[in-house]
């Protein structure tokens, strides 16, 4: 997948984490737990954006807050994996995740620390920075949770600092509402979770037309060009002014959800950059997600599974 042109990606962590995975026999209250010998990895959603692209054999620049000791070890995690980054000088101490699955039951348990606040030096920092490393035509994606200290408008703010750059926004939260309560100017790509889908549409998504109506009209009021909203196992749905599809997901056993959005914003992306269609970039990015799913803990999607996956990931309209 690796010999095609593409315009360039740049990705932006602003609240990255080292995450450590780990498996225990039993989760019991008040016991010691003696847990495996953890895995690292350099985790956070556009880092994870830019790790997937890499792996799909395309290239991005990963800009990503970096501060204290666990900064200096994410760094090295990143450099190992070959992605191209830059680091933004953040405050504090970098903040660490953990992931714990429990042998017995199967069941995963997730958690993640807050991160350093934020002040107003590091956020002029991050728009500097942006203003020189976002190309004109390029694709930019600003994706995972936005750190403490920041307005709740600021993906707005971030946009507004790479005006002709292409802008998608995978974020969650009071984040993502206030990206569809006031549309972020020239926004290219919304993307979201069917359950914060539900939540903004204050009813039950239940089919895939009533999730492609809901988007589309996002469409309508200007919130972005695009709006893709997951449907979890069913598959995802994309909608612009004038067309609505679906993307079946694979059939696969899932044994961590973890990755899997930043897997499918990956792939969806990086065909876009290579001038595919949004049947296409659609498709790709749905056997992404579904070859993620199959992947242990933090790991993301395998550039075989992917390939191997697609034919799988159906493209209809709805």
């Amino acid at each position: 997948m690796s010999d095609q042109t593409q315009v360039p990606i740049l990705t932006l962590t602003l609240n990255p984490a080292l995450d450590m995975a780990s498996d225990v026999a039993e989760i019991i209250p008040g016991h010691k737990l003696r847990c495996s010998d953890p895995r690292l990895d350099p985790g956070g959603g556009g880092l994870n954006v830019s790790r997937a692209i890499k792996a799909l054999g395309g290239d991005s620049l990963a800009l990503v807050a970096i501060g204290g000791l666990t900064g200096d070890r994410l760094a090295g995690l990143i450099r190992a994996e070959d992605v191209t980054f830059l680091s933004i000088l953040g405050p504090g101490e970098t903040r660490q995740s953990l992931t714990v699955n429990e042998v017995s039951t199967g069941k995963q348990y997730r958690f993640m620390l807050p991160g350093p606040v934020w002040g107003a030096a590091e956020r002029a920092r991050v728009f500097t920075l942006l203003r020189a490393t976002a190309r004109p035509g390029g694709l930019s994606v600003i994706s995972g949770s936005q750190p403490p200290g920041v307005p709740v408008d600021f993906p707005a703010e971030l946009a507004a600092s790479m005006p002709d750059s292409r802008v998608v926004l995978d974020t969650s939260g009071a984040a993502l509402t206030e990206a569809v309560r006031n549309p972020i100017p020239g926004l290219e790509v919304l993307r979201m979770d069917g359950e914060e889908g539900e939540a903004l549409a204050g009813h039950p998504l239940e089919t895939r037309e009533a999730t492609a109506d809901f988007a589309q009209s996002l469409v309508a009021r200007g919130v972005a060009k695009q709006v893709i909203i997951a449907r979890g196992a069913d598959g995802n749905v994309l909608a612009d002014k004038d067309h609505r599809i679906f993307a079946k997901a694979a059939k696969v056993k899932v044994k961590s959800t973890v990755g899997a959005g930043d897997s499918f914003v990956a792939a969806f992306v990086l065909a876009l950059a290579r001038g595919q269609s949004n049947d296409e970039a659609l498709a790709l990015g749905s056997a992404a997600a579904s070859a993620a799913v199959m992947s242990d803990a933090t790991q993301l999607c395998r550039p075989e599974d992917v390939m191997r996956l697609l034919p799988e990931c159906a493209v209809s309209r709805v």
